[in-house]
């Protein structure tokens, strides 16, 4: 589920909005020993989006 959530991502890091969405639900959806893998690999992939994804994990913890 991590692989398959690395390419939506990817795949919608265009828009902030649709972003946001997709790691919602990854956040939710993945295994919770991969939660801080996802978090990792998107702070160093999608750095434009810090505070976006910090604020997303938060809400998941």
């Amino acid at each position: 589920m991590l692989e398959f959530s690395k390419k939506i991502l990817q795949k919608v890091s265009f828009d902030k909005k649709l972003f946001t969405k997709e790691l919602q639900k990854s956040a939710r959806w993945i295994e919770k020993h991969e939660v801080s893998a996802l978090k990792i690999w998107v702070l160093t992939s999608f750095a434009h989006y810090k505070d976006t994804i910090l604020e997303v994990f938060d809400q998941v913890s």
